[in-house]
């Protein structure tokens, strides 16, 4: 029998209380969070503004202490620099030297972990590649737009060959192709053994690449799970007949196969991740609205006032939906 890996991250009854001059309480931002994030998975860690998230990655990244609880971090304290060793960060704003090249950059950063030149040269070719910035590999950085500079933080990211990576709104300012392409590294290494721990707004990102994501809404971990067990429906039913024209449609009810002669598929539908991340953090009975970029954001739409499609018809009872197509 397989022994099972113990967990990249777990923290248990983590609480983080901001205090002001006088050391009295001013915010509690993470309130008893129980998170584990297991070998080789891809999570997403979302939320609205002020939800916690940042919060906690740097808790986790030992840039601000807990107030209570544990955290371990590739089986040490967050504060161990072998870990750190085996981390990488892509925060939500790349801090980059602007005078210096890409190449000059992870240069840089390769010799901070202590690769040799050769190697660093090495793997900097390799980075400059995986993220597309060979033909702009010796232009200054402060020249990039947002997107090329995303793709030099994620390199910068990548230079110590992680064991866990974390990811700060990593599509941020990317277009649609260069989204694609960082949702496709992402899944290649989590393919190759890397953990990967993401946040992002755009919820379409997480539904194409996370294993399971956890909602944080005010400091509290309100929902947690694989994305296809929390979009799942448990009380709705869905059935599906080819070709139903709407007279046969209006009496489908009784004995549907008997009336049409078409195989009748029943399945549980799922709401879209947006749908569902609303429902969670809905404040004082209202959803919050969250922008989506605009190209990204097409793939998930609510599903609020959507009119039947045509050769369909839906109907709701106190404990299933039946949907006929």
């Amino acid at each position: 029998m397989p022994v099972s890996k113990p967990p990249v991250i777990e923290t248990r009854g983590l609480r983080k209380v901001f205090r002001d001059f006088w050391q009295r309480p001013t915010v509690e931002a993470v309130k008893g969070l129980d998170l584990t994030v297991n070998d080789g998975e891809v999570f997403g860690l979302l939320g609205p503004n002020g939800s916690g998230k940042s919060t906690t990655i740097k808790m986790l990244l030992g840039l601000l202490r807990p107030t209570a609880g544990t955290i371990r971090v590739l089986g040490s304290a967050p504060n161990d620099t072998h870990a750190k060793a085996r981390i990488g960060y892509l925060p939500e704003v790349s801090h980059l030297h602007t005078f210096l090249t890409p190449r000059e950059t992870l240069m840089y950063y390769a010799s901070l972990f202590g690769l040799s030149r050769a190697q660093a040269a090495q793997r900097t070719r390799e980075l400059l590649a995986m993220v597309d910035l060979e033909h702009a590999a010796d232009r200054a950085v402060g020249g990039f737009s947002k997107g090329m500079a995303r793709r030099v933080g994620l390199a910068q990211a990548l230079v110590n060959a992680p064991r866990l990576l974390i990811l700060d709104e990593p599509t941020s300012g990317l277009d649609p192709i260069g989204s694609r392409e960082v949702k496709d590294l992402v899944c290649a290494l989590a393919k190759g053994g890397v953990t990967v721990l993401m946040t992002s707004h755009l919820l379409a990102d997480v539904e194409d690449v996370c294993d399971r994501v956890a909602i944080l809404e005010r400091g509290v971990l309100c929902a947690e799970g694989k994305i296809a067990d929390l979009l799942r429906q448990p009380d709705a039913v869905r059935f599906e007949v080819e070709g139903l024209d709407e007279p046969d449609a209006a009496a489908v009810r009784a004995e549907l196969e008997a009336r049409t002669g078409r195989r009748v598929r029943q399945e549980h539908p799922a709401m879209s991740l947006e749908r569902y991340f609303l429902q969670v953090v809905a404040r004082d009975g209202r959803q919050r609205a969250f922008a989506m970029a605009p190209f990204l954001g097409a793939t998930l739409k609510s599903q609020r006032g959507q009119s039947p499609q045509p050769n369909s018809i839906s109907h709701k009872s106190t404990k299933d939906t039946k949907v006929f197509s």
